[in-house]
């Protein structure tokens, strides 16, 4: 299953999200911004490093890169910022079946000391998520049975 998690900037919560996903068996993550910062932020480099996830093919891209026809086909799209999910997203190949999972960006945390607890919180919340999402025995469910599952994961 490939999973494709949206956010604006494609720098923090969505990185995180997009290296979760990548860390379970049987999922495949993706990560883009409707407006890409160009690069991840430097702290989700350092979580994610200091939590063993290898993020050395981590970069800010564009959503546009996964809605052509040569684009890996998704099967999931979650947006975990209120910006991406009110967007005009762009056609997605195979109509994947979406949800939003709203968090606070700890990217507008600027106070060091407060910065790095503001993205642990962030993984740990998707962590969570993600965790829950990879027990789902999606390919078993209907489109309606997955966005609903998918969906009640944010709770």
């Amino acid at each position: 299953m490939n999973i494709l998690i949206l956010c604006t900037g494609n720098s923090a919560r969505s990185i995180i999200g997009e290296a979760l996903v990548c860390a379970q068996s049987g999922l495949t993550g993706y990560s883009a911004g409707s407006t890409p910062k160009g690069e991840p932020h430097p702290m989700a480099i350092n979580v994610l490093k200091a939590k063993g996830h290898d993020v050395s093919g981590f970069r800010s891209k564009s959503w546009d890169e996964f809605g052509g026809a040569d684009a890996p086909q998704m099967h999931v799209i979650i947006t975990v910022c209120d910006n991406a999910a009110g967007e005009s997203c762009p056609y997605w190949p195979g109509h994947p079946v979406t949800a939003h999972w709203g968090l606070p960006d700890p990217a507008n945390v600027e106070e060091m000391n407060f910065q790095r607890a503001a993205f642990e919180d962030t993984y740990s919340s998707l962590s969570t998520r993600i965790k829950k999402l990879a027990a789902l025995d999606l390919a078993s469910m209907s489109e309606v049975e997955r966005k609903t599952a998918i969906q009640a994961i944010h709770g």
